[in-house]
């Protein structure tokens, strides 16, 4: 996730991984809306959001339009409004297909302790009924500090997940993990407290589908070097319980294009990596693209690869295979695991609009993006096809690959080739071109809401 406050434009590092520190145990409690969980004392990894440091002057205090974040800023900025035009999410709206009966569950560190008010706020301020947000807060999470930048980071982070999943199926309920997990001075948090949460979520039966705006570099663990690759393979257990109880499970492909963040988080490596969870086979790799649209959220433009202030994460997995899911684009991802699987919206240059008041010195509007902000539509998405299939659909790589294998000769398959860009890495790392059919920029491309919802449901 990157933010853009006004007049400024921040570069912000991606994921990386250091070694975690000792968490007290916590006894589950199941109480009103919120849910203190157990966390375990173990030694892992740790990762981060791609977030954007707070270097900025302004927050707006109202929202600017299209061709006013154009000509102050020359960016974009979009709404929610915009985002579901251009998705072509209104028609599923007016049948009815919304995401009730759904539930949505997103994954962070500390969380914000303004979610719901600002989700309220966010609502009414675009025509939308609000949705309770409950949460989990998994392990001793500390007070919310304005002036601790990782504090901040992450609450930046719980409100772009919130809102974005809200904007796409608003009436899905969301459950919101806050991980209470030790983190050091650049914002990194533990994965195995994570993934902890998600298997303890999963084996009470909530949530149909886990969003993650997170993740390591493959490189950075333990092992890896060696070609020793337990180290992410001993944080599978999650994946594979949402595997077995039906649960899709998705991930940010991140923000550095072809090429990630090393173990210290200031510096990216000078060649192709890929990051976990979003390489993992069971995890959803979910990349980002430009939308160019205009004040309706009609495009003026395909869209393409999301790369200006970031790329979107792509490429081979170092420590996967190839799973049998893609065994139709062979050609392209060789013997590995390749991602991302689809995209959305996440360029700098068509960001979303984000309400947001846990900084009390810069309550307001903001624009994020990101993969971050891709991860949570395409949770969105889920949720309604998950309602039209009248039950949850589970992974659905299979059914994404077989609808992609119609798509050049069936467009009621709701999948939208991209077919311009890179995902060359601002770090100078070379990366994929989108071209027609599956390429590691983009995946098998983006989606037409209305076509791709039920042709999923019925697919999964």
């Amino acid at each position: 996730m990157r933010r853009v406050r006004a007049r400024r434009r921040v570069v912000v590092a991606a994921a990386g991984v250091t070694a975690l520190a000792n968490i007290a145990l916590m006894s589950p409690v199941l109480s009103g809306s919120s849910v203190a969980a157990p966390v375990h004392s173990v030694q892992g990894v740790k990762a981060r959001p791609a977030v954007a440091g707070q270097q900025s002057e302004n927050t707006a205090r109202s929202l600017l339009t299209t061709e006013q974040c154009q000509a102050k800023w020359r960016i974009s900025c979009y709404t929610p409004t915009q985002y579901r035009q251009a998705y072509n999410l209104n028609p599923l709206y007016r049948a009815g297909v919304t995401g009730k009966g759904r539930t949505i569950v997103i994954v962070d560190a500390f969380g914000s302790p303004t979610i719901q008010h600002d989700l309220d706020v966010y609502s009414a301020r675009f025509g939308m009924k609000s949705t309770h947000v409950d949460v989990v807060k998994w392990g001793t999470v500390p007070t919310f500090d304005p002036a601790n930048p990782a504090h901040i980071d992450w609450a930046g982070e719980t409100t772009l997940d919130v809102e974005m999943a809200h904007a796409v199926a608003p009436d899905a309920h969301i459950v919101l993990v806050e991980s209470g997990a030790n983190q050091n001075g650049d914002g990194t948090t533990g994965l195995r407290e994570m993934m902890d949460a998600e298997k303890w979520l999963v084996d009470r039966g909530v949530g149909d589908v886990i969003s993650q705006s997170f993740g390591a570099t493959e490189n950075t663990f333990p092992g890896f070097r060696s070609g020793d690759f337990s180290s992410i393979q001993n944080l599978r257990y999650a994946f594979k319980d949402a595997a077995r109880h039906g649960v899709t499970v998705l991930a940010a492909s991140g923000d550095g294009g072809a090429t990630n963040t090393t173990a210290s988080g200031k510096a990216n490596y000078p060649y192709r990596v890929n990051a976990w969870p979003s390489s993992d086979p069971l995890a959803v790799s979910v990349g980002g693209t430009q939308l160019h649209l205009d004040a309706k959220g009609d495009r003026i433009a395909p869209d393409s690869v999301y790369n200006d202030d970031g790329a979107s994460g792509g490429g081979l997995s170092h420590v996967f295979a190839r799973p049998s899911y893609q065994n139709g684009v062979e050609q392209v991802v060789g013997d590995r695991r390749g991602t991302p699987d689809v995209s959305m919206s996440a360029a700098l240059n068509g960001g979303a609009w984000v309400y947001s008041s846990y900084d009390p010195k810069r309550v307001g509007w903001d624009v994020y993006v990101g993969t971050s902000e891709a991860s949570p539509l395409f949770a969105g998405i889920v949720a309604l096809a998950d309602q039209v299939a009248g039950h949850r659909l589970g992974d659905i790589h299979q059914a994404l690959y077989s609808l992609f294998a119609r798509s050049s000769r069936n467009p009621s398959t709701g999948i939208v080739d991209v077919k311009d860009g890179t995902n060359n890495s601002y770090a100078g790392v070379t990366g994929h071109t989108a071209v027609k059919g599956y390429d590691m920029a983009t995946g098998v491309g983006t989606i037409d809401a209305a076509r791709f919802v039920p042709a999923l449901a019925k697919e999964g």
